[in-house]
C-alpha cells in the first residue's frame, strides 16, 4: 500500500480541549475530515458490519438507541443516539468515554466530525489525547482508503504495515502540536505521552531507550 503521507495527514483537522461538562472536567479530541462521497455512503461505511470489517475490524451489535456494539479484539460500548445517516453517539470502552460522530454535507461531499471525550481523571491532562488521537487518525485514514476503493484483504495487517506506521509517526507529531496549542499540558507530560503513543502506534519504528 502506498500512502501519500502529506495528503492524508493534511486531510484531517485536529483539536484538543479541556472543558467543563455536565459531569465535570473533560478532555476532548475533535477530528474533521471531508470525503468525496454522499452522506448515506459514509454512514454505511462506518455502521454496516460488512463494510466496517473491510477497513477496520469485525463489528457485532445492535445499532439502535439502547443497543450495544463490540469491535472484535477492541473496544465496545452502548448506543446512546443513532440517527441515520447523520448522528451516532456511543460509549467507547467505558461508560465515561464518549464518542460523538456527526456527518454533514450535500451531494458528493461529506464532512465527518468525530469528538472523543473522557474525564480529566482518566486523561490526566490534554496530553492524554496522544493515547487516542492517532488511533482515530488511523480510522479516518482507513475510511478514506476504503471509500477510494483501496481495500486491503487484511485491515489489521495493513494497520501494522510500515506505511501506516510512518503515517502514525506523522500523526503523533500533529497531535503533539494540538496538545501544545491547548495550553493545558506541561512538557514532561507531553513527552511521556508522545513516547507511549509511538510505542503503541509505531512499534517497529521506535528504538527502545
Amino acid at each position: 500500500m502506498i500512502i501519500d503521507l502529506a495528503k492524508q495527514i493534511g486531510a484531517i483537522s485536529r483539536r484538543v480541549e479541556q472543558q467543563q461538562s455536565e459531569t465535570g472536567e473533560v478532555v476532548t479530541v475533535t477530528l474533521e475530515r471531508r470525503y468525496p462521497a454522499e452522506v448515506a455512503d459514509v454512514w454505511q461505511a462506518i455502521t454496516d458490519p460488512e463494510r466496517v470489517r473491510r477497513w477496520f475490524l469485525p463489528l457485532a451489535g445492535d445499532l439502535r438507541p439502547g443497543g450495544s456494539f463490540q469491535l472484535e479484539g477492541h473496544a465496545g460500548g452502548d448506543i446512546m443516539t443513532c440517527e441515520p445517516p447523520r448522528h451516532l453517539l456511543v460509549t467507547f470502552g467505558g461508560e465515561s468515554s464518549i464518542v460523538d460522530v456527526l456527518l454533514s454535507g450535500n451531494g458528493e461531499q461529506t464532512l465527518l466530525t468525530l469528538t472523543h471525550s473522557v474525564p480529566i481523571e482518566l486523561a490526566g491532562s490534554t496530553a492524554g489525547a496522544l493515547y487516542v488521537g492517532p488511533g482515530w487518525d488511523g480510522a479516518l485514514l482507513g475510511i478514506g482508503l476504503y471509500l477510494a476503493g483501496e481495500v486491503s484483504g487484511d485491515p489489521v495487517a495493513a494497520a501494522n504495515s510500515p506505511e501506516v506506521q510512518d503515517f502514525n509517526v506523522r500523526s503523533i507529531q500533529e497531535w503533539v502540536a494540538a496538545v501544545e496549542a491547548s495550553g493545558k499540558a506541561d512538557a514532561d507530560a507531553i513527552a511521556a505521552a508522545q513516547q507511549a503513543s509511538l510505542a503503541q502506534f509505531a512499534p517497529d519504528l521506535v528504538r527502545p531507550e
